[in-house]
């Protein structure tokens, strides 16, 4: 299975680096089926009407009255699960989390900015991207990209998606600032889906996420797939990890995504410890990238970074954080 599915990743990939419009993956018999249940599952997911919370500003401000160090920039960029819609608190959403572990971490402050979008698809980065970059005094240091659910039901081109997604990669990339996409989610895990949507779900997610990453790995960034929403615990406590709306993660699925995000993020700039190496014993190691792109969109907190040639390093991070900063005791960000 993850050689087939790895096959088609690296398809959708060229097509996207080349200018394809989108590989059929699904036959045409399935599509009025697709689109019944499609009509069936967004009146019983609903929406949600709250105001995101804005959880931009200044994390571990102590830090900076300790060690007087200039803060390091985070910013996210992506859909409504970057932007932390589901949540009621600004310390609930993932940027919250995400910024306060990596100033824990980092033993500095840390500057949070968001301009994910509500409703987003690959279509919105170019715009969120030029947001960033439009003040080099305040470019980031780092970036958090979480994007693709919305691209996957409206039904856009997978190679459309990839290609945008690689732009993005690629002008953060030049602008210096370091970049960790958290891919396309199953959306097979939302309770509310029936089948068949919910196998055809699952499997256009999965295979979106594998390209996703072959584009960001090869553009210098590093991925951590949200597989099935980080984790079997999302098919298992739905009531606990989804949000009101059935759709969108709660606080605790926030958190449970950035015991996930966190290490990767730290590895990016340098701050996770030297000797964290592959463990055989955890099925990690070199792969070419197709494949370990396919393993890791079959397996939420899987991280997959780039390395000589075309073979990717393949980490299993969920669940590794550093014993002293546990996600549900964040602080909240300083006025």
């Amino acid at each position: 299975m993850s050689m087939s599915r790895a096959r088609v990743a690296r398809r959708i990939a060229a097509a996207a680096a080349y200018g394809g419009g989108g590989i059929g993956v699904l036959g045409g018999v399935v599509v009025g089926l697709v689109l019944t249940e499609v009509s069936l599952a967004r009146k019983v997911v609903g929406g949600s009407d709250a105001v995101t919370p804005v959880a931009d500003g200044r994390y571990g401000f102590a830090f900076a009255l300790r060690n007087g160090q200039q803060p390091l920039r985070l910013a996210f960029l992506g859909d409504s699960t970057a932007a932390g819609q589901g949540v009621h608190r600004p310390s609930q959403t993932p940027g919250a989390l995400l910024a306060s572990g990596l100033a824990a971490v980092a033993e500095r402050p840390v500057d949070l900015r968001n301009v994910a979008s509500c409703g987003a698809q690959s279509t919105d980065l170019q715009r969120q991207v030029s947001l960033l970059l439009a003040d080099p005094r305040t470019r980031p240091d780092v970036c958090v990209i979480m994007i693709g659910a919305n691209d996957v039901t409206h039904r856009m081109p997978p190679a459309e998606s990839v290609r945008l997604l690689s732009d993005a990669v690629r002008r953060l990339r030049e602008s210096g600032c370091a970049v960790v996409v958290g891919t396309c989610p199953d959306l097979g895990t939302i309770e509310p889906v029936y089948q068949p949507l919910r196998w055809i779900a699952r499997r256009l997610s999965r295979q979106l996420a594998a390209a996703q990453t072959i584009a960001v790995v090869e553009q210098g960034g590093r991925t951590v797939s949200l597989g099935d929403l980080l984790g079997p615990e999302f098919e298992a406590r739905p009531r606990e990890l989804f949000g009101p709306d059935n759709y969108h993660p709660s606080a605790e699925g926030y958190a449970t995504a950035a015991m996930a995000v966190l290490p990767t993020l730290c590895a990016a700039l340098g701050l996770w410890p030297e000797e964290d190496r592959p463990e055989a014993a955890r099925q990690e190691g070199y792969l070419p990238v197709a494949r370990a792109a396919a393993e890791a969109a079959a397996e939420g907190g899987t991280e997959v970074t780039a390395a000589r040639g075309p073979w990717a390093l393949l980490l299993r991070r969920r669940r590794r954080l550093p014993e002293s900063q546990p996600p549900t005791a964040l602080p909240t960000p300083e006025p």
